[in-house]
């Protein structure tokens, strides 16, 4: 693998027993599992780590080049070499347990010095009647959850807020949280799998199990106040030659940018990584290629449902193609 140049990531799959199989239907991922909840398609986390086309971990690639990292990243992780971030499509047909994270001083202190996780959900897609669940409708306390649980009435407490295609939400840690039936969602989220399940409908597993839940967790760091509902960030759309793009979401662990790649007018779109960040490029739409000129020069094609991984301080690209690509660097 050449220096500095793009490569394309493949990803690891979670079979949870919400998911359908739209990971594969629409993106052609061609993972085994069934029902395939998640692909991790940008992931360093040893739950499920993503690999470049040759089967080589990218934890492995990173650890021989920490520079395709960039200085920030770097210094999100300590210097360690790891992805701060993972980026995955979820796939919920049935509805997602209801759940919250925390954040990192929590997550440090009781669960062996993990990250904690604040995450962003993309929607690519919805029913017509999908929702997420954020945060809880009145003002509550520890006692008055704990008593809806033993009931099976904690979703009356909870707000309901109806998503649509191309919604932007972000969760930060303490939010109890859950997305619907009928999304597919791309996820951007630290680089943690701290997850703290409140509810889950009394479901059972393939064995007949329930899943476990972590009540006193979750509500050691739930937010119990009443969350307000969430409004859609106004975006502005800068045009370039060849592509235009948008500001979708920017914390202290991430930026999301929406890139609409439009190149029929012959003209290329330019595009370079600088020293502070790598850059994954995740294809929702669309098709196209990505190129370098000079002695290593090269090119890959790239589809509906690719990660592009591009290194910190790249070499000169050329975006060909026409296709709508969320843009991830830290």
């Amino acid at each position: 693998m050449t220096t500095n140049v793009p490569f394309l990531l493949r990803p690891s799959s979670k079979d949870y027993l919400w998911g359908g199989s739209r990971l594969n239907d629409d993106f052609n991922l061609n993972l085994d599992s069934d029902p395939l909840a998640e692909a991790w398609v940008c992931s360093t986390h040893p739950d499920g780590p993503s690999y470049t086309t040759s089967g080589k971990e990218l934890t492995e690639v990173l650890k021989v080049h920490p520079e395709y990292l960039g200085t920030h990243s770097l210094s999100l992780t300590d210097g360690k070499g790891e992805l701060p971030i993972l980026i995955k499509f979820i796939d919920a047909k049935n509805d997602l347990s209801v759940q919250v994270h925390p954040d990192d001083e929590y997550a440090k202190i009781n669960e062996n010095g993990s990250r904690g996780k604040t995450e962003v959900w993309y929607v690519l897609d919805a029913k017509k009647d999908s929702n997420i669940i954020y945060g809880f409708g009145r003002d509550v306390d520890k006692e008055t959850v704990r008593k809806s649980l033993e009931t099976n009435k904690i979703t009356k407490l909870l707000s309901r807020v109806p998503v649509h295609k191309n919604d932007i939400y972000l969760i930060n840690p303490g939010t109890v949280h859950a997305i619907g039936s009928g999304c597919l969602i791309a996820e951007i989220q630290e680089s943690s799998n701290v997850t703290y399940r409140l509810y889950d409908y009394d479901r059972t597993d393939k064995n007949g199990n329930k899943r476990e839940l972590h009540i006193d967790k979750a509500l050691d760091v739930a937010t119990l106040k009443s969350s307000a509902t969430p409004r859609q960030p106004m975006r502005v759309i800068k045009y370039r030659s060849g592509y235009a793009t948008e500001l979708l979401s920017r914390c202290k662990y991430f930026i999301v940018e929406r890139m609409l790649l439009n190149t029929e007018n012959r003209i290329l779109a330019e595009y370079k990584t600088d020293s502070n960040s790598f850059h994954s490029l995740l294809i929702t739409d669309g098709c196209g290629s990505i190129g370098w000129e000079g002695c290593a020069g090269g090119s890959l094609n790239f589809f509906k449902g690719d990660c592009i991984f591009i290194p910190a301080d790249s070499v000169p690209l050329t975006l060909h193609g026409r296709a709508q690509i969320l843009d991830v660097s830290c």
